[in-house]
């Protein structure tokens, strides 16, 4: 039964086991493969662009129009027959006669226009719908950069649960080792007639229980691996290896200190209060659709029988408009701008709250680590000892299996307890760097 479990234990091993690759990748490779590829930065990178667009055509509202055009008519119609004969500068003394203004023949006319349409005074409605999209586009890259933070530190994560993984799979390995020994040491006690029958078998099922710990192990190696191979944007069947750890350093600096950075730094916050310059500036606009505009228009026409440039003639012209009443359009219209402003405001406020949270939050869970992983170290240590001592008793006859196995059980756990706080210090830390806004490749 235990050679058939070690063939089919060696089997799935194998197929657990990821080849390595010929180059290990270190972290800022990862990070960078991950800022270049991964499908949510592309979507980002389309709103920034966006945004980038609806500041130029915000701006471009301010300067003058310039439309073109070319209009070929024919018409036999009394009143527009003349008019185009008048445009053109051929109206003879016959047209003005009873039977030839009543019933004219058809006249061909090619107008070529330029005109130029420039706004003088719009009571501030196309500056502030340029604040607007200015804002509104600081406001998308922000979230862009706190987009990229976020994943940063989801790759800081995977990168560093590859390597707990693999702490983990040598914690299986060694109590496997330690197992395999004991049931040497077992048989080798029951020759001599210091030991049961009995012994011998607890002894095998802690042994194929210590290697099925190896195989989970094993699994969970290559599914850290996967994870941070989706981050990358890499194909799953990829074989990759990762370089050594990068341990994340506790962030300079009283609670005070982090709570002021992560207010003046963070980029999810300057984009809630780009937001928010957005929102102010569309009361602006709607304001302003209740004072008067001025826009100025200067236009030159060419009609002629044919294509050309003849009979040219300027006009020019100011408008004065004013919105008089609007059936209560407008005022609507600044109610609902004031009452986004006020959502907008209430909006930073929560992302406040919430990020001045998560950065005491991570603060704690740091310093908590910090002290588990030293308690952890110190259980380690004494749990080897009595390991130690433990089998030097039962090799003695002086101690049973179950003691020995429990003491070994003891050990497993103090390891695993170490692994677990040693990762939950570096993901508290990458945490608390990302709250205050410090996170990126260069700064772990």
């Amino acid at each position: 039964m235990t050679d058939k479990f070690s063939v089919a234990a060696l089997l799935l091993a194998m197929a657990l086991a990821a080849p390595t690759a010929a180059e290990p990748l270190d972290f800022r490779r990862c990070v960078a493969e991950a800022l270049t590829n991964n499908p949510d930065l592309a979507t980002s990178a389309a709103r920034i662009g966006q945004a980038e667009a609806g500041v130029l055509q915000s701006e471009g509202a301010h300067l003058p129009r310039v439309n073109l055009s070319l209009t070929a008519t024919r018409s036999n119609d009394p009143l527009n027959a003349f008019g185009l004969k008048l445009g053109q500068g051929h109206v003879a003394p016959a047209d003005m006669a009873p039977a030839a203004l009543n019933d004219p023949a058809a006249v061909n006319n090619f107008n070529t226009r330029i005109e130029v349409l420039a706004p003088l005074y719009t009571g501030g409605q196309l500056s502030a719908r340029t604040e607007q999209a200015r804002a509104a586009a600081r406001a998308v890259r922000q979230d862009d950069k706190a987009l990229r933070q976020q994943l940063i530190r989801q790759v800081a994560e995977a990168y560093q649960g590859v390597h707990t993984a693999r702490a983990h799979l040598r914690v299986a390995e060694e109590s496997a080792k330690a197992a395999d020994e004991y049931l040497r040491v077992t048989d080798s006690l029951l020759k001599q007639g210091m030991a049961v029958k009995s012994d011998v078998l607890s002894a095998r099922v802690n042994l194929e229980d210590a290697r099925l710990r190896v195989i989970e192990a094993r699994r969970q190696e290559a599914g850290a691996l996967d994870r941070l191979k989706m981050l990358m944007g890499r194909p799953l069947t990829d074989n990759i290896e990762i370089g050594a750890g990068n341990g994340a350093s506790l962030p300079d600096g009283e609670e005070a200190a982090l709570l002021e950075q992560a207010r003046s730094q963070h980029p999810g916050l300057k984009a809630r209060r780009e937001q928010l310059e957005a929102a102010r500036a569309q009361v602006d606009v709607a304001r302003a659709s209740r004072r008067p505009r001025v826009d100025l228009m200067a236009r030159q026409d060419w009609n002629d029988d044919s294509l050309g440039l003849a009979a040219g003639a300027y006009t020019v012209a100011g408008v004065v408009s004013w919105n008089a009443f609007d059936g209560g359009v407008a005022s609507a219209g600044i109610d609902q701008a004031r009452a986004a402003l006020a959502e907008a405001e209430a909006r930073l406020r929560q992302a406040e709250n919430s990020i001045l949270f998560e950065v005491r939050e991570a603060r704690r869970q740091s310093i908590e680590a910090e002290v588990r992983v030293t308690a952890r170290e110190a259980a380690v240590a004494d749990a080897k000892e009595a390991q130690r001592l433990t089998r030097k008793r039962y090799e003695n006859g002086l101690a049973t299996l179950v003691d020995l196995l429990a003491v070994q059980a003891q050990l497993d756990q103090a390891r695993a307890g170490l692994v677990a706080a040693r990762h939950d210090r570096e993901v508290s830390r990458i945490e608390l760097r990302r709250a205050t806004g410090m996170l990126g490749a260069d700064t772990l």
